[in-house]
């Protein structure tokens, strides 16, 4: 097993087990995941190989499936949907339908996460969830990257552009999860668009809301990032500032609208 990773002040992913995580995983399970009398909430942690990150998951139950789990992932630890392998005990990836029951999950089990390998995920993954710009230089993030694989050296020129571009996007959701502001602002000023979405719809903007980075969200709103955009269920970023009960989040927001307003409102002044 890997050493646990010391982790940066004020980037601690252990943190995130507190009383704002606990306040999602119940309001989740309000939106739809009823439980019967008889079902008992417990806590799991679960491990992120390639980073070296470990999290705690509050509010758990036994008839919640892998699937579900990766959803709530997602912007738990800030590792886009697509990416996640999640294992228990061995290496044999958990399916999506299965539940934690069928796996025999036990309070205070440890899930491990690992990266799907193919054109060097893991090693992007690693380095933005470090913050460090000389490992994110590395490893196919700007445009003007000699970085390659065995399958990008197949593509075509604009089938590469896309692919960079998208290693670009996922480097900054993980950065921007985690707070690294110098790392977030390196890759908006090489060209990382903060118009992209997961599968499941979620920009860097979402994940820095419900992760309280507050800095962040200044940067990417500053960069062009909609507050409106939505969400695969239908929440923007407000609206997840408020699920996840981050209020500095949806007072930063909040103050980015009450500027624009107040810009249009002068234009339309002097207009008259």
């Amino acid at each position: 097993m890997q050493s646990k990773r010391k982790p940066t002040p004020g980037t601690n992913p252990q943190t995130r087990a507190g009383t704002s995580s606990r306040t999602l995983w119940q309001r989740q399970l309000r939106l739809g995941e009823l439980l019967s009398p008889q079902s008992r909430l417990f806590n799991i942690k679960l491990q992120i190989v390639e980073s070296e990150e470990y999290f705690s998951l509050p509010e758990c139950h036994r008839d919640l499936s892998i699937g579900k789990l990766k959803n709530r992932l997602e912007l738990f630890v800030g590792i886009p949907v697509n990416f996640q392998r999640i294992q228990y005990l061995d290496e044999a990836d958990l399916e999506d339908e299965s539940t934690l029951r069928k796996h025999e999950i036990v309070p205070g089990g440890t899930l491990t996460m690992r990266i799907w390998p193919e054109d060097s995920w893991g090693q992007l993954v690693a380095a933005a969830a470090s913050g460090k710009v000389k490992k994110l230089q590395t490893v196919g993030v700007t445009q003007t990257s000699s970085f390659s694989t065995a399958n990008s050296r197949l593509m075509t020129e604009e089938k590469r552009n896309d692919w960079l571009a998208h290693r670009a996007f996922v480097a900054l959701f993980i950065t921007a999860h985690r707070g690294h502001t110098r790392a977030v602002e390196y890759l908006l000023q090489n060209g990382a668009d903060v118009k992209l979405k997961t599968p499941l719809g979620r920009t860097a903007l979402h994940v820095a809301v419900t992760s309280g980075q507050v800095e962040c969200i200044s940067i990417l709103l500053d960069s062009g990032a909609r507050v409106s955009d939505e969400d695969n269920e239908g929440h923007n970023a407000v609206q997840l500032a408020r699920l996840w009960k981050q209020r500095e989040s949806e007072r930063r927001l909040f103050r980015h609208r009450w500027m624009i307003r107040t810009v249009r409102s002068s234009q339309h002044q002097n207009i008259k």
